[in-house]
């Protein structure tokens, strides 16, 4: 089994076996991850998605000896090719999903493992975290949206510096950079994630979708753009129930409580 999935309340925890947080991109586990969060996405009753893995791996990335296969057999692009058109479109809606995504670092994130962390709204970490490229010393450029994701966190010359120069920040190192939210201890992981998960999940769907979208267009928007797309975002938002009970608890002085 790749994946296993646990609900607390609002939140779906999925974790990763041992062997597929070690070598998780190949092609079958890379596709039930995927299956298994856009099905999580789908559900209404899911706010939250806590991501993680198991033993001294968070997700490792590729499978390199499915590489060698590949690389010998003369079929090296059309995998890379099938893995990342699996992997991309799910980031994108991680992305712009109203589920809110916390990735709960319990080992190494490198290569496309650490893309999918980095796709997530929040990321907290143990002391025992490894984040890592890991591309340079196969040859390739990186992928998995880190180049585009890890700037917007930490800056463009830390990004750099942590490629060119091969780094392997721990969780500590990648709070002090801005690449995590929090540092937990390994017995309390889990559940600093889910409380996470599920105080960011309590807003609307608007609010959480809209910001998402908006937070990621405004650093390569104009103003001007942004503006437009913040109007697009609000009038819809205003028009739905969620807002009507917004409005409602305000004056009434009291919590919202939306669906």
């Amino acid at each position: 089994m790749v994946l296993e999935v646990e609900r607390r309340d609002s939140v779906a925890i999925v974790t990763l076996s041992a062997e597929a947080a070690r070598n998780a991109f190949d092609s079958d586990s890379m596709n039930e991850i995927s299956v298994t969060l856009n099905d999580l996405m789908d559900d209404s009753e899911i706010r939250g998605i806590v991501l993680t893995g198991s033993g001294r791996f968070f997700c490792a990335g590729a499978d390199i000896e499915e590489f060698q296969r590949s690389i010998e057999n003369g079929r090296i692009g059309p995998l890379v090719d099938n893995l990342t058109s699996i992997l991309h479109p799910l980031q994108v809606r991680m992305r712009t999903d109203p589920t809110i995504l916390v990735a709960a670092i319990n080992g190494a994130a490198a290569g496309g493992g650490l893309g999918l962390a980095l796709a997530c709204d929040a990321r907290v970490a143990s002391p025992k975290a490894k984040l890592a490229a890991a591309f340079f010393k196969l040859g390739l450029s990186p992928d998995g949206g880190s180049t585009w994701l890890l700037p917007r966190l930490v800056g463009n010359q830390i990004a750099r510096r942590f490629f060119f120069n091969d780094e392997t920040w721990t969780g500590e190192e990648a709070l002090e950079k801005g690449a995590v939210d929090e540092v937990a201890e390994q017995e309390n992981l889990i559940d600093c994630a889910v409380q996470l998960a599920s105080d960011w999940g309590r807003w609307s769907k608007m609010s959480r979708s809209g910001t998402k979208q908006l937070l990621d267009a405004s650093t390569s928007t104009f103003f001007q753009t942004q503006l437009e797309f913040e109007q697009a975002l609000i009038i819809a938002a205003s028009q739905t129930d969620e807002f009507a009970e917004g409005v409602a608890a305000f004056l009434e002085k009291r919590d919202p409580v939306f669906d």
